[in-house]
Order: C-alpha cells, then sequence, then structure tokens
C-alpha cells in the first residue's frame, strides 16, 4: 500500500484491475501498476533520452538563456514544486516565460483563467499579461520545458507521461483525477498531441488513464514522433 498526504486527505493508492469512479472521493484510489522490465527499461531510455538530448541541444539551451536574460530582469529557469508519481513532490525545471513577480500577481487574475471555467483546477489564460515576448515564443514552440531534461535525468519526470501538476491543483483531486498519479509524469503525453490546452480537465484525466491502462515502449514511440508535429501545429499552445 502507498499513501500520499494532500491538504484535505490521505490518499491512499491500492494496486487493482478495477478504476475508481469519476465523483469518487479522495481517500482511496485504486490504480494500474505499471512496473516489469518494459517499465525499468522506459527509465533507462528515458535517462539516455535526455542525457544526448542534453549534450545535443546545449548551443541552444545557452541562446535561450542570454535571450531569456538581455530581454527582462529576473532567472532564466524557475522552479516550481510540482506533483510526481504516487504524490511524492519534486522540483521542477521550466525556463522562465513570464515576468518575475508572475505568481505574486496570479490572484489578481483568478476570474480570467480560460481553461475549463466550469472545473477551475487548472489556470490557464490564453492572452497571459505576465508572460514576456520571449516567453510567447518559448510557450508556442514549448520551449520553455526544455529544462524537464534535468528532471528526467534526476528519475522524477519520463520523456512521455501525463504532465505533473501543482500541489494546489492535487488538494482538489478525486480518487479519480489521482489516478493520473500512479505513473511518473512526462515532457510530453496523448494530452499534448490531442490539443493541451483546449482539452476540457475531466477529459485530460481520462486521456491520462487511457495512456496508464494501454501503455508500452510502442505506445510511447508512437507519442515522441507525433510530438514535433502537434507542437508545430501549435494548438492549445497558451
Amino acid at each position: 500500500m502507498r499513501s500520499i498526504v494532500t491538504r484535505d486527505a490521505e490518499i491512499e493508492f491500492a494496486q487493482t484491475t478495477d478504476a475508481a469512479s469519476p465523483g469518487e472521493a479522495a481517500s482511496r484510489v485504486e490504480y494500474h501498476e505499471l512496473g516489469g522490465f518494459a517499465y525499468a527499461l522506459k527509465g533507462a531510455l528515458d535517462k539516455l533520452l535526455a542525457a544526448v538530448a542534453i549534450l545535443f541541444l546545449a548551443i541552444p539551451l545557452a541562446a535561450i538563456i542570454i535571450a531569456i536574460k538581455v530581454t527582462s530582469p529576473g532567472p532564466a529557469f524557475i522552479k516550481q514544486e510540482r506533483v510526481g508519481r504516487f504524490g511524492r513532490p519534486f522540483q521542477f525545471y521550466k525556463f522562465r516565460s513570464m515576468r518575475a513577480d508572475a505568481e505574486m500577481v496570479r490572484d489578481e487574475l483568478e476570474d480570467d483563467n480560460d481553461h475549463d471555467i466550469d472545473v477551475p483546477l487548472i489556470f490557464k489564460m490564453r492572452h497571459d499579461p505576465r508572460v514576456t515576448k520571449v516567453g510567447s515564443f518559448l510557450r508556442r514552440t514549448s520551449l520553455d520545458e526544455l529544462p524537464n531534461l534535468f528532471n528526467v535525468l534526476r528519475g522524477e519526470m519520463s520523456i512521455v507521461g501525463p504532465r505533473p501538476p501543482l500541489p494546489r491543483e492535487v488538494a482538489h483531486y478525486t480518487a479519480y483525477h489521482m489516478q493520473r498519479l500512479s505513473t511518473t509524469p512526462g515532457m510530453t503525453g496523448l494530452w499534448q498531441i490531442r490539443g493541451r490546452s483546449e482539452i476540457p480537465f475531466d477529459e485530460m484525466v481520462e486521456i491520462d488513464l487511457e495512456y496508464i491502462r494501454n501503455w508500452s515502449l510502442v505506445l510511447d514511440a508512437k507519442i515522441i514522433v507525433k510530438t514535433p508535429i502537434a507542437v508545430l501545429g501549435g494548438k492549445g499552445a497558451w
């Protein structure tokens, strides 16, 4: 039995073949165990691919750091606490795409949330005034997420998997939503190649659970191949 503690409750993860229902209270989460040789191989391949990508992208990464520092005050990287597999918190790295005081003014913009306003678990704005000019380009091309490669190297993330949520989002999850935490979060996934921010929250959870139930190395490879096409298409990149 695995357990985590959120703001409101202790959540237990119990391996089973049955899935929680959408409205079930978040006190016990039944999930599909992902493990065995294939899943261990996925972790090893993740770290290998991340290391190769960091070396190959060293010059573009340096150029992005310079562009951020030259065009707006503040650090080139930001660190956020995110929730990983089985609710384990970790420090999530990405390039800063907003002005340095973005989190301090977030509450003032809460009413302008454009992402699934009927289920406000994710805060997203199509035209967020906090985003810098360089940040807008980085977000549109998903280049702001390249520092996630260091999270992959540390074993906190995978190349493919559900995106890692913020603790304040997880605090409002039901047991049904919690099932998406039963695998290692990823840089890309089914949600990313199907529309990203255009997809409502509950549909995003369904897509994540579809990935978990049908996971294979072949499925990961297909998602990786489709990711550049989705990024170039720009759908949901806001």
